[in-house]
């Protein structure tokens, strides 16, 4: 398994490559214990990602001038919410 790493090996202390280079045995596996009725029934599935929004979003496609897109854009992470929150306070404004 070669993965990438912000540390080198020196700085982990350890030999990555003879790591990366085991090939687990049959007989690493007696090491483990077995599975009984009781640890299945205590497990618990856990599904990743982000939780479902009571509001999504449309993905859409459209084209603003370039100069709104780079004033956005410079003002770093989030520009797009942040453009979201200019249109809505707009549409706030303006659906009275």
């Amino acid at each position: 398994m070669l993965a990438k790493l912000n540390a080198s090996a020196r700085t982990l202390g350890s030999d990555l490559a003879k790591v990366d280079a085991h090939k687990v045995g049959a007989s690493e596996y007696d090491e483990l214990p077995e599975l009984t009725d009781d640890m299945l029934a205590r497990a618990s599935l856990k599904r990743g990602g982000r939780p479902k929004s009571n509001a999504p979003k449309v993905l859409l496609s459209v084209r603003y001038s370039s100069e709104v897109v780079e004033y956005f854009r410079g003002t770093g992470d989030g520009w797009q919410s942040r453009m979201d929150g200019v249109l809505r306070e707009y549409v706030a404004q303006h659906s009275r």
